[in-house]
């Protein structure tokens, strides 16, 4: 190649030759020699819609996946506390309140946080509105944080030996004391669930697609949290029965999940499955099934009960980070969004419903 050749243009690559010696036809493969119709459109791949995400992200931190998980804590120790306390178990009633109350503590602060400024969760009170799950779960969060409240201030008075500046007001929190502990209880189950019926009721492809199995995820990630808590702080003589709800609840927790896995759209649930929230899902089953074999066969032992309780409040906490992680990535690829919606509006048509083409529904 001499100097010169060096600026010359790029040549067009020379057709290619059949064995024979003869040059193909052109347009003999795409039909362009008129034996069959010519394709004019190339398939679509669909990569993008106008360059911009189909649904907007939530501008939501960790402190959202962090309240998820300090709120199924909070939920699932105040139903063990209620049943420590129908039972006489006064340690483990006194942990589990106490367990909750923090909790629920933290997790009010991580919302707080993530709103702003403390006024904005007051501004949530204001209204009262059955058919949004943000209202409910303010009215939840609060009465669940009543019922605690007495209840883990009544424990800290005991276990300061009636120290507390209290004055006249003992004998009446001793009084109440146990209604709010059956208050507190009363709202757990649906502290520990509306978070995931706030997830699925917005336009988030894994969120909203995983709707129907959700809540029994949550429900058992939260009573698996509470169990390990509690495997942690009570002694193993009282954890007898929190052992035995451990091992159904790891059950429950795996089941549910490969069952919200299985109803949901095949390119959706990639999402749970890939990056960050398939390892940290991945990661929660794992713990999950170790944990509940611990509780179960060794939890009688003191160092297995601790890191039993660890091994399930972990898994809990991989399971709500992964949730909220495979969410956020969903509406990165606008595919998780077209293609459900397509097959949606091919379901309706094949079953007979021939009168919309709108793939939003």
């Amino acid at each position: 190649m001499s100097d010169f050749d060096e600026l010359r243009p790029p040549q067009p690559t020379r057709r290619r030759r059949r064995r024979d010696g003869k040059r193909e036809r052109r347009g003999w493969r795409d039909g362009g020699d008129g034996a069959r119709e010519m394709s004019m459109v190339p398939d679509v791949e669909f990569t993008s819609y106008y360059g911009r995400a189909v649904v907007k992200a939530p501008p939501w931190k960790h402190e959202v996946p962090a309240y998820l998980f300090l709120g199924g804590v909070a939920g699932g120790s105040g139903l063990i506390a209620l049943g420590a306390q129908l039972t006489g178990l006064d340690a483990l009633r006194r942990n589990a309140r106490l367990g909750g109350l923090v909790a629920i503590g933290l997790g009010g602060a991580a919302l707080v946080r993530d709103l702003g400024r403390p006024e904005r969760f007051y501004n949530m009170l204001r209204t009262f509105k059955v058919s949004s799950p943000m209202s409910m779960g303010s009215w939840i969060l609060t009465g669940y944080s009543v019922g605690a409240g007495v209840a883990g201030a009544a424990e800290v008075d005991r276990l300061s030996g009636d120290r507390l500046p209290l004055g006249p007001l003992r004998p009446v929190l001793r009084a109440v004391e146990p209604w709010a502990g059956l208050e507190a209880a009363v709202f757990s189950p649906p502290l520990a669930s509306y978070t995931a019926v706030l997830l699925s009721d917005t336009a988030n492809p894994t969120w909203n697609d995983a709707h129907r199995h959700l809540p029994f995820v949550f429900v058992s990630s939260a009573t698996l949290a509470a169990c390990g808590l509690a495997m942690i702080t009570t002694p193993t003589r009282e954890t007898g029965p929190v052992r035995a709800l451990a091992a159904i609840a790891v059950v429950g927790d795996i089941v549910a999940t490969k069952v919200m896995e299985h109803g949901m759209d095949p390119t959706v649930v990639e999402t749970l499955h890939n990056g960050t929230a398939g390892r940290l899902l991945r990661t929660a089953e794992r713990l999950a099934a170790v944990g509940g074999a611990a509780a179960l066969f060794g939890g009688r032992l003191r160092p297995v009960a601790a890191a039993s309780g660890v091994a399930l409040l972990a898994a809990s906490a991989c399971t709500r980070f992964g949730v909220f992680d495979a969410g956020i990535e969903s509406v990165k690829d606008p595919r998780y969004v077209i293609e459900p919606q397509k097959r949606r509006l091919a379901a309706r048509r094949a079953a007979g419903e021939t009168g919309d083409s709108i793939t939003t529904a």
